[in-house]
């Protein structure tokens, strides 16, 4: 059971209430004008039925907050008031402190409702219901009227359901006639679905690459050529005959090194972009309108 904040389930709550806004109302313990706090949020259910009341209890408790069950309230219009119905303060400082930062789930709510569900010890006798009072809101107020002690009920966080504690959640219309108008209104919503993918990847192709490379080869000239002076007298001494003269030269040549290294030749970075449109869709809705029919006869509207 699931429950979200008043303003998360619907940012435009205050239309369906008139423009009013029950958030900032202050609550007043019942049958007494003393003030206890102030309505800091609502909890409703994925049905939007109202469930608990966020109450500051800045005027009994400072800085706490606690749930208040929308079954143990009264909702008075003319005076911009909360009354607790069969509360005390020392149930108050026994229930659990709220959290907004929290999950409220069953654990939790099981810790407050089992405290509304003790009587008050200085209750003597028990509490007769309230008269309902209907708000602009739609929720409707319920006593209080303490359980038997011979049949304790047991729950079960696998088949609870709020039904079954009309003390707590209950919405009490016996004495009030209630008509509701209701009206259809578009909702719009999004489905998020896989239409496709798209893979990168990478394969290696070979081909074959030429390079050319120039090299040099040395080899030996030898030239024999008739100086000038060929046939001139030498002096004595001048000349040496020596066997086995010999000159070295040597000799060189360059040779191709060919070889393969691998280098970064690019880089592919794949990322997504969102294209945003807007899509249209009409659909026919119905709203239901008041007939008064009373002929001659005066009518006093009010709208609250």
């Amino acid at each position: 059971m699931a429950l979200y904040k008043l303003t998360d389930f619907d940012p435009n709550y205050r239309d369906s209430f008139g423009g009013n806004d029950i958030k900032g109302m202050s609550v007043y313990a019942e049958g007494t004008d003393e003030k206890i706090g102030t309505v800091s949020d609502v909890l409703v259910d994925e049905e939007g039925r109202f469930r608990y009341f966020v109450v500051d209890l800045g005027f009994w408790i400072f800085g706490k907050k606690v749930l208040l069950p929308v079954g143990r309230s009264r909702i008075d219009q003319q005076s911009d008031r909360i009354y607790v119905v069969g509360m005390t303060k020392q149930q108050a400082e026994n229930l659990p402190e709220y959290d907004e930062r929290q999950t409220v789930d069953y654990d939790y709510e099981e810790r407050v409702r089992g405290v509304y569900r003790t009587p008050p010890v200085e209750a003597s006798a028990p509490l007769e219901a309230s008269a309902p009072l209907e708000s602009a809101t739609g929720v409707t107020s319920t006593g209080y009227t303490p359980a038997t002690p011979a049949t304790t009920p047991t729950y079960d966080r696998n088949t609870y359901t709020y039904d079954r504690e009309p003390s707590l959640f209950g919405m009490n219309e016996q004495n009030h006639q209630t008509l509701r108008l209701y009206e259809e209104r578009l909702i719009a919503n999004k489905q998020r679905r896989k239409v496709g993918e798209v893979a990168v990847g990478k394969h290696v192709e070979t081909e074959t690459a030429r390079v050319e490379v120039p090299v040099e080869k040395e080899r030996v000239v030898v030239e024999r050529v008739t100086p000038q002076d060929a046939g001139r007298p030498v002096a004595p001494g001048e000349a040496t005959f020596r066997e086995g003269e010999v000159a070295r030269m040597d000799i060189y040549e360059e040779t191709p090194d060919i070889h393969k290294e691998t280098v970064v030749r690019e880089e592919v970075r794949v990322r997504k972009e969102v294209d945003r449109d807007t899509v249209e869709a009409q659909d026919t809705i119905r709203r239901e309108e008041l007939d008064v029919d009373a002929p001659n006869r005066p009518i006093d509207r009010r709208d609250v």
